[in-house]
């Protein structure tokens, strides 16, 4: 075909209606106006409607429309379909879980992180991806006054349930695989359990063989007598101390915090020449973001091979976003590392960068650095201290509230910003405080078991950027007066 000629397109008549730049803009400002609307009106919706199921299905056509409805219809449907039907994390009078934090900066970073939408599976797919998540995750070292070993050993991952299940398998490897096991408290996560089903561990979450829970003291922290019998009791029956036993800094219910020391010095005397050679992960989910302030260093992690927390739980950065550090980078390779000839490069065939596909469960890898990086560069550290602090103080001040008050009593000792309590009158009566209190749509509470005696007990606990402390006092008042005389 002569070259001044053109080639016809053969889908010339097949045109998607792709964005153009003007048209994303003016949207993109819609949609950035929405969410700051959103946000600015949170504290005069309800925490939690009352969407019974079905009524969003109800309420959505049955098949897609052939053609498209127009941006008209979207944001009509976000405002009378998706927003009144939410239960609102960033309400600030949401005190029921360990908050699922938004900022926006976080936002900002997840806007540039999703228009860049990058792979940074392999350094050399995104190379500023993978170098600024090291240096994020080594500014992190520092902020937390981590031990050194992690520097250089740090990655994102997108929750602490993933970086336990990681940990399990690089505990598993440096042990050379085979019928391994696993200690962890009965007041750990769910997801320790979860993990060990994963990896083959257990069959079920009822099954002990080479899953063992620990008891606790009353407060939630592992009881160490007990878990050295465990140990033993494990040691007597397979030959082996467990591959991998899982600490938990903060747990869910009462906020309590194990002795991490302590675990691996029980473990060291029951091994053979002194020296345990298992794999001890710390989970510091939420409690580990209060380690930005020196006042609240988390002790015994000298002794951890892996840590985690969670800035999307108290530190500001939209979820997910789980920082996950280990001491043994070679074993966590061997159990995650495979090389197909697709994804063979001359800079990881050199050997001098990090390939983040390696240290996660799957290949493709989001930019999740960016927002954290937004985050530390917005508020500085000063400014996330100041955000952590003020949630203590304001948890102190309630749980002043609920000693003072001769209808109730703590469960556990306040776990910086978690107070854990209930009325003395019993479970009955709690759990329908718990009910009134969440029916007025002001406030938002949960609930858990007590460690101690299983009672029936009510969690507070601050964490949204647009609580104030007049939420707080709010709060209080509304507890008060439902619980009657």
């Amino acid at each position: 075909m002569p070259e001044n000629l053109p080639i016809p397109d053969p889908c010339a008549g097949h045109v998607p209606p792709h964005m153009t730049a003007e048209e994303f803009r003016s949207l993109g400002h819609r949609m950035v106006d929405w969410v700051a609307d959103y946000m600015a009106g949170l504290g005069e919706r309800p925490v939690k409607n009352a969407t019974r199921p079905g009524d969003v299905l109800a309420a959505l056509p049955d098949r897609l429309e052939d053609s498209a409805p127009g941006w008209d219809a979207v944001f009509r449907d976000l405002d009378e379909i998706v927003a009144p039907n939410l239960t609102h994390w960033q309400h600030p009078g949401f005190f029921a879980y360990f908050p699922c934090n938004a900022s926006g900066p976080g936002i900002l970073g997840e806007i540039a992180s999703a228009g860049l939408n990058v792979n940074g599976m392999l350094w050399a797919t995104s190379p500023a991806a993978t170098e600024l998540e090291t240096c994020v995750l080594d500014w992190c070292v520092d902020l937390f006054e981590l031990p050194d070993t992690f520097r250089g050993n740090g990655a994102i991952q997108g929750t602490a349930s993933e970086s336990t299940l990681i940990a399990l398998l690089a505990a598993r490897a440096r042990a050379g695989g085979g019928d391994v096991s696993l200690i962890t408290s009965r007041q750990a996560h769910s997801s320790v359990i979860k993990a060990a089903m994963i990896a083959g561990l257990a069959t079920s979450p009822e099954d002990r063989r080479r899953l063992r829970l620990v008891a606790t003291h009353d407060d939630g922290r592992m009881d160490l007598d007990c878990f050295e019998r465990e140990a033993q009791a494990l040691l007597d029956e397979t030959g082996a101390l467990p591959a991998m036993v899982s600490a938990t800094v903060g747990t869910t219910g009462t906020g309590a915090i194990d002795d991490v020391a302590g675990i691996r010095a029980r473990l060291d005397a029951l091994a053979p020449g002194g020296r345990w050679a298992g794999w001890l992960h710390v989970d510091a989910a939420w409690l580990g973001a209060a380690a930005i302030c020196p006042e609240h260093r988390l002790a015994g992690l000298e002794h951890a091979d892996s840590l985690c927390l969670n800035p999307h739980k108290w530190l500001l950065t939209n979820f997910d976003c789980d920082l996950f550090w280990v001491r043994d980078r070679a074993a966590l390779l061997r159990a995650l590392s495979i090389t197909p000839e697709y994804l063979r490069n001359a800079a990881t065939e050199a050997g001098g960068v990090i390939d983040y596909r390696d240290w996660q469960i799957p290949l493709g890898r989001r930019f999740r650095a960016l927002k954290l990086w937004f985050v530390l560069r917005h508020y500085g550290v000063e400014g996330l201290r100041a955000h952590i602090r003020r949630h203590i103080a304001w948890s102190e001040w309630f749980e002043q509230r609920v000693v003072a008050d001769g209808r109730f009593e703590l469960v556990a000792p306040r776990s910086a910003s978690l107070v854990c309590f209930r009325l003395r009158a019993g479970d009955d009566a709690t759990r329908a405080l718990l009910d009134r209190v969440n029916a007025t749509g002001e406030v938002l509470l949960s609930h858990t078991a007590a460690p101690g005696d299983g009672g029936f007990t009510i969690r507070f606990v601050p964490g949204s950027s647009l609580t104030e402390f007049r939420h707080v006092v709010r709060a209080w008042a509304i507890i008060a007066r439902e619980a009657g005389g």
